[in-house]
């Protein structure tokens, strides 16, 4: 069936993703090809101290994204869109809206960028055992308890962003299962909220009189595939004010960006991960068993059909190498000669393989924030070298494309030596693996693993988002999500391979100790920063 017939006939299905800084939905076919796509960007306001996107500029942002797909349809088709086999919400995770009875929002919106919440986290991680995040909503809402803000005693209802937006569509209050383990542990027999850690919290917060119990203001937890209601007449003129999308439409469980990530890199079976690098950087590892105990640089989530992951989260990844990029484009501007940034990234990168696998003894810190992970809570971008480092254009640009792994690294060496971890595949994706082969052989190199990546990684959450809303439309046959995407979407294609030889390693591991060793350099830059 061709894109135009799949559209007219109501059988393309949509995935919409609400990004850190740019929304975007796609429709793909009955073969999981994108035919259209439209995006919005935006950015999140500093208000009163808090990270936060306003009720206004979420449906602004969603109005105009879907207003943009339509126009690319028209544009393509030359066709209204009306009906569609199935819609996916997903948005970043974690962070904390708070609703009333009446359904008005009781705190702007804080997002997960948040940091004020280290007080909750501590409690509840020795409260649970477990390691509670920051940016995890339980966090903020207990954080909120910890600070009395008078809300709380109103809450009717706790969701994330994607819970909200599909509860404006649909009025059911539903989370898929991966964005509910950012809010809350996650029970993997039942995969669910975990009973026990909710009655612990009840009994924490009993003296505060709130009429409230945890479980009573949660969203209803769903796995991928299950129906999680249909467009509403309502929800169909917030998302399309044009009035051309008919209300009716099945919607799967909302998820949140990380289940959308292992979804787009087909990374939902045990002994499998990916690696997104962009702006931050985050690895998951599908878990075989439980780990031996909790690690506060290590957060367990799920896959959006509950299976336990193991996530490490690094703040910081190619924005400074963006900054040290811009820096020889900048000189070549200044000499008159035309630039083209593409080339100019392309050129660097692969220069930077030339260089020495310990990178002559230069060191960088991309710490434009903090890194939990090595123990900073603010940062200071920093490049080191010593009076006899191998100061050279291509040492320079490896340490540079080093740092962007280096915390990574630092996760991820406690799951494969203190957890014993077992991985078959790594999928990567994101902006560092754009140039061909260099991101991906670094990587490669870091984590000791072979590193494949996909063609279709590059579609992203909202491609990811659009399989999950496929799977939904398709679950009457029964087949669990990875066999759907093993043999329904991917058809055994597991992209280009890279595996590291034994100098890449031994080369990388040199450059890392000395990256370990050097971080009272990065805090003491820190701690004396003007």
């Amino acid at each position: 069936m061709d894109p135009k017939t799949t559209i007219q006939s109501g059988q393309a299905v949509m995935g919409l993703e609400l990004g850190s800084t740019r929304i975007k939905a796609v429709l793909i076919d009955r073969n999981h090809i994108p035919i259209a796509q439209g995006d919005h960007e935006w950015e999140n306001q500093l208000v009163d101290g808090l990270w936060t996107y306003s009720i206004e500029a979420i449906w602004e942002g969603l109005q105009d994204c879907y207003t943009n797909l339509r126009k690319d349809v028209m544009h393509r088709y030359g066709i209204e869109i009306e009906s569609l086999a199935a819609i996916g919400i997903s948005a970043m995770m974690h962070g904390y809206l708070a609703f009333d009875s009446e359904g008005r929002l009781l705190a702007p919106f804080r997002t997960w960028r948040n940091t004020n919440t280290g007080a909750a986290a501590k409690v509840l991680s020795d409260l649970f055992n477990f390691n509670m995040p920051l940016r995890w909503s339980l966090s903020h809402l207990y954080q909120c308890i910890l600070d009395k803000e008078e809300h709380v005693g109103k809450i009717d209802f706790l969701t994330t962003l994607a819970g909200y937006i599909h509860w404006s569509l649909t009025g059911r209050k539903v989370l898929g299962v991966g964005d509910a383990s950012g809010m809350m542990p996650i029970d993997p027999e039942t995969c669910d909220f975990d009973e026990k850690r909710i009655a612990e919290f009840d009994s924490l917060v009993e003296p505060e009189g709130y009429h409230w119990k945890l479980r009573s203001i949660l969203p209803e937890v769903l796995k991928a595939g299950e129906n999680a209601g249909a467009l509403t007449e309502e929800g169909a003129r917030k998302l399309d004010p044009s009035g051309h999308l008919k209300a009716g439409i099945t919607l799967c469980p909302p998820e949140g960006d990380a289940g959308t990530g292992m979804v787009a890199t087909n990374a939902v079976r045990p002994r499998t991960g990916n690696v997104s690098a962009g702006t931050s950087s985050f690895s998951m590892i599908v878990l075989e068993k439980d780990m031996k105990r909790p690690h506060d640089v290590i957060d367990i989530i799920t896959t959006p059909d509950g299976s336990p992951v193991a996530m490490t989260h690094c703040n910081n990844c190619t924005t400074d190498l963006n900054a040290w990029v811009n820096i020889f484009i900048e000189y070549q501007e200044l000499l008159g000669i035309k630039v083209d940034k593409g080339e100019v990234y392309g050129k660097l990168f692969t220069h930077a393989l030339e260089g020495d696998p310990d990178c002559g003894g230069l060191l960088n810190y991309n710490y434009i924030a903090g890194e939990h992970v090595t123990g900073f809570t603010e940062g200071r971008p920093l490049f080191v070298r010593s009076a006899t480092s191998k100061f050279s254009l291509a040492n320079f640009m490896l340490s540079q494309l080093y740092a962007t792994v280096g915390v990574l690294k630092t996760g991820n060496e406690i799951l494969f030596k203190e957890e014993n971890v077992r991985v078959d595949r790594i999928t990567a994706h994101g902006g560092l693996f754009k140039i061909p082969v260099v991101g991906q052989k670094i990587l490669a190199a870091a984590l000791g693993s072979p590193i494949s990546v996909m063609e279709t990684a590059g579609e992203g959450g909202p491609w990811g988002m659009a399989l999950l809303a496929s799977y939904c439309a398709d679950k009457a046959e029964g087949m669990s999500l990875a066999d759907y995407l093993d043999n329904r979407v991917f058809a055994g294609n597991t992209g280009t391979e890279i595996r590291p030889t034994e100098e890449d390693i031994a080369g990388f591991n040199a450059w890392f100790k000395e990256y370990t060793d050097c971080l009272p350099v990065e805090r003491a830059a820190v701690e004396n920063k003007k």
